[in-house]
């Protein structure tokens, strides 16, 4: 069912020039379809933003339930922003406050860029607490990616993430190992998934405080788990999100990042992501961008139009069914104000488990 333009937001053009079906408001008001209304706490940085709207935009918009999806971008304080960024939440971002007033049938929490070595001592942490704290409360179903992932589990369960002793970067294959929870359903048992991050949160602490591990790999851990009564929170450790260039893009900044001399090793490949030819033609690249490194020449340009084509994506089908189950159950909640079946054994004065 289609995404709901209520606003002038540029994402929504976007997507519906790349084909997705987007109504305008008028069109959405002559509909007798029920709404969904879904937060993006989007504390992505600078150069991340307009991409993050866009990549969970998508997969809302890919849900086959028989609803009309109002996303409503915001974000909170203690986010570094360039002018370019700041206009735009500006223009098109909605503050928390009216978020909190008007209410959300669900939430998505994206992940973010750190400065410090604990999250506690980001700028970012006390308002995001506060995110956190309401709608633990008022949403019926929270998704958190990433860092939020990280942020919620040290907030509520006191389980800090570990540094990695490298970054775990790349797309990794994942085993489901709860077949039977409904998050799950009409995936395949093994699919991929795409991670980019320092830090983890072990599946046995996980599993210590009573998270339910759904999606895990032997060699990139968790990457989704569930609150304790099987759906109030949502935990993504990987990046389901991500279009096929998004590796690449990140690639890209780093590369950049050597050659400005912020980091004295060339980047390594994010695994399973380049084939043997892109790695032919990036090693190539990489001689061409050391030389310029040393003769303290400009950045050659990347030769993106010949490593395009050898670019899979071999994990769009399984995020759309995840987020089609995920909102296909907030719908049956909120439209019949009644508990699913697995959450039956929980306390509903404690279904986090806290």
């Amino acid at each position: 069912m289609p995404l709901v333009a209520h606003t002038d937001l540029p994402t929504f053009s976007r997507l519906k020039d790349e084909g997705e079906d987007v109504l305008s408001q008028k069109r959405a008001s002559q509909q007798s379809i029920r709404e969904l209304h879904i937060g993006l706490l989007n504390i992505m940085p600078d150069a991340a933003l307009e991409a993050t709207e866009r990549q969970f935009f998508r997969l809302v918009g890919a849900c086959n339930q028989i609803a009309q999806f109002h996303v409503h971008p915001f974000t909170i304080a203690g986010m570094e922003r360039g002018e370019v960024a700041q206009a735009h939440i500006d223009r098109y971002y909605e503050p928390f406050e009216q978020i909190r007033r008007e209410g959300l049938d669900a939430l998505i929490i994206s992940g973010a860029n750190v400065t410090h070595d604990h999250l506690q001592d980001e700028a970012f942490w006390p308002p995001l607490i506060e995110v956190f704290d309401w709608a633990r409360l008022n949403v019926t179903s929270t998704l958190c990616s990433c860092l939020a992932t990280h942020a919620f589990i040290q907030h509520y369960y006191g389980v800090e993430r570990t540094r990695l002793p490298a970054k775990r970067w790349g797309v990794f294959s994942h085993k489901v190992v709860d077949r039977l929870h409904p998050l799950v359903a009409e995936t395949n048992s093994r699919f991929d998934v795409p991670h980019s991050r320092f830090n983890e949160v072990f599946q046995a602490d996980m599993e210590k405080h009573g998270l339910r591990v759904l999606v895990a790999s032997e060699d990139a851990g968790v990457h989704l788990a569930v609150s304790p009564d099987g759906f109030r929170i949502v935990f993504f450790q990987g990046h389901p999100e991500y279009d096929d260039i998004s590796l690449l893009k990140e690639y890209k900044r780093e590369v950049m990042r050597f050659h400005n001399g912020e980091r004295d090793d060339y980047p390594p490949f994010p695994e399973h992501y380049f084939d043997s030819a892109c790695q032919g033609l990036l090693n190539h690249y990489a001689d061409e961008v050391k030389a310029a490194r040393a003769g303290r020449l400009p950045l050659p340009a990347m030769p993106e139009a010949d490593i395009l084509p050898h670019l899979d994506i071999t994990w769009r089908d399984s995020a759309k069914a995840v987020f089609n189950n995920w909102l296909g159950k907030i719908y049956q909640i909120t439209n019949e104000d009644r508990r699913l079946p697995f959450m039956d054994n929980v306390d509903p004065d404690n279904p986090l488990g806290l």
